[in-house]
């Protein structure tokens, strides 16, 4: 599974995701949180909360200056720097499709939310195609644009050369416009945009980041597009990107999501492991990250179980970075929000047994 989070941020009218404010994250609740991760490979623990940092803690040799993978969550940073046309049929700058019926009504949100009917075609991800972005706008369309989710590079590098053809008169690339315009306001400096033979970017994962750095993309989420005192995207166009979609609605522009967690045939599951199944045999419906979580709770999801957490209605970012290992995003969300019932039993146990 590859990195995803921001191109996205340009589009519609914001929606209100806030819900009543829950009680603060407390020390013990990430300390329990961070000996769960460290334990399953986790490499970083940062949490934010009420604008400041109130956790941080590093394991198994990492440290706060090292960088690692984010992998999909660099669709994040790309969503968040999306151009304000989500609704604009992609024929309308990829020309050679507005001969081809099977793509004429695809639009620039179906590519974003993965919907667009086009296979994934993961060999994206490596150095063989060397032109990404030619070989992808080539693909057949094999689903009509909103009946199926179709998670992978492909649908990104069609709207990669949409980005790339519609920045041509102002002599930007997508890359320096990303710099420019997200990761230079963000403070974040040099990435590794994997940039294939004719210069195209991978849109889908490639970055490395600390977790302070990926901590800013959360802050401009939950600061509805603003980082300090900078407006850096239109907070009217937020909120597109948590929106679900009918053949996904666990999955908006980039983001993840948690809106059925209340749904009494919700489902908690495991993103990577879903991922992992054929598009044709996978089912996104009545499914959530975690039952005991808030429904607005919004996610930057990368392999080897790279996390950003964002809830709104608690004002919280939690940053977890770390390798391939056994890991539960429910399990932990229970520890890090105070919900886990056996961490509880525990303490109380321990507690009792030192006072008597």
């Amino acid at each position: 599974m590859k990195v995803i989070a921001c191109w996205c941020f340009f589009f519609v009218a914001l929606t209100g995701l806030h819900e009543s404010a829950q009680a603060d994250i407390t020390t013990a609740s990430s300390v329990a949180a961070q000996k769960y991760s460290a334990g399953r490979g986790g490499l970083s623990l940062l949490v934010w909360q009420d604008d400041h940092i109130v956790y941080e803690a590093y394991s198994n040799g990492f440290g706060p200056d090292r960088v690692t993978s984010i992998f999909s969550g660099t669709k994040g940073f790309w969503c968040a720097a999306a151009v304000a046309a989500e609704q604009d049929p992609v024929k309308n700058t990829i020309t050679e499709w507005q001969s081809q019926p099977d793509k004429a009504n695809i639009r620039i949100r179906d590519l974003l939310h993965f919907t667009a009917g086009i296979e994934p075609i993961f060999a994206l991800h490596g150095k063989t195609i060397s032109d990404r972005n030619g070989y992808s706008i080539r693909r057949p369309a094999v689903r009509s644009p909103g009946e199926s989710f179709m998670y992978g590079p492909s649908q990104l590098q069609i709207f990669s050369e949409v980005l790339r053809r519609k920045l041509l008169p102002r002599h930007l690339t997508p890359r320096a416009y990303l710099t420019r315009r997200i990761l230079r306001p963000l403070g974040i400096g040099e990435v590794d945009f994997r940039e294939d033979g004719t210069g195209n970017p991978l849109l889908a994962s490639g970055f490395k980041l600390t977790a302070r750095q990926w901590l800013a993309l959360g802050i401009l989420v939950l600061n509805k597009g603003k980082y300090g005192h900078r407006q850096i995207v239109s907070s009217e166009l937020i909120g597109e990107c948590f929106r679900g979609t009918r053949a996904n609605p666990m999955f908006g522009m980039g983001f993840w999501l948690n809106r059925t967690a209340n749904d009494p045939l919700a489902h908690e599951v495991d993103v990577e492991k879903m991922l992992n199944i054929p598009w044709e045999r996978q089912d996104w419906h009545h499914d959530c990250l975690c039952k005991d979580a808030p429904r607005d709770l919004i996610a930057a999801i990368g392999s080897h179980y790279e996390r950003m957490f964002i809830i709104p209605s608690m004002n919280l970012i939690v940053v977890r970075q770390g390798r391939e290992a056994s890991f539960s995003d429910a399990r932990f969300l229970r520890l890090i929000l105070g919900e886990d019932q056996s961490h509880k039993v525990l303490a109380h146990s321990s507690s009792t047994g030192s006072s008597s």
